[in-house]
């Protein structure tokens, strides 16, 4: 789950890098065009003639409708890229998981405690007791990092490794 994670904000990052590329390119074509037109409009022997060009005007207001088109763009992107951002800091970013033998009449650790976080310690952990009659499973809820209710000691293992992962410690 974490690396979907870290690519879904790596790519924001990405487009946003990209559209602010652009960005600056568009402002750097643009202040040429206003340069040479500065210049077209000093009176000169040889560029007398341009002073009044149409094509140079079009071409000015094309690059300035483009540039336009982009802020918006990097605009539209950065508000994605804070709703992502936003929605990402509830999804699974944290897990432990722990698995044991709690009785001595099975042969290998088929059960385990698994514990699911997001940003905040939030989440739940889910464990399965398994033995030769019967499978049990149990979930329980965390809350800024604590449980409302007793946990096994493979429980508190599986959250603390869980809680170790987050960036927050």
């Amino acid at each position: 789950m974490q690396p979907i994670l870290d690519s879904l904000q790596n790519n924001a990052g990405v487009v946003a890098l990209i559209g602010l590329i652009l960005a600056v390119v568009a402002v750097l074509v643009a202040w040429r065009a206003l340069a040479r037109a500065g210049r077209a409009a000093r009176p000169s022997p040889h560029a007398a003639n341009l002073v009044d060009d149409p094509a140079l005007d079009q071409i000015l207001a094309a690059q300035m409708q483009r540039l336009d088109a982009m802020g918006k763009d990097v605009q539209a992107i950065g508000s994605r890229a804070r709703a992502v951002e936003a929605q990402g800091h509830h999804a699974v970013q944290n897990i432990g998981l722990v698995r044991f033998n709690p009785f001595e009449d099975t042969g290998s650790n088929q059960s385990f405690a698994l514990a699911l976080l997001d940003a905040d310690a939030n989440g739940v952990i889910l464990s399965s007791l398994h033995s030769r009659q019967q499978t049990r499973v149990y979930l329980k809820a965390i809350t800024g990092g604590r449980c409302d209710s007793p946990l096994s000691a493979e429980e508190t293992e599986a959250l603390n490794q869980a809680r170790a992962a987050s960036p927050a410690g």
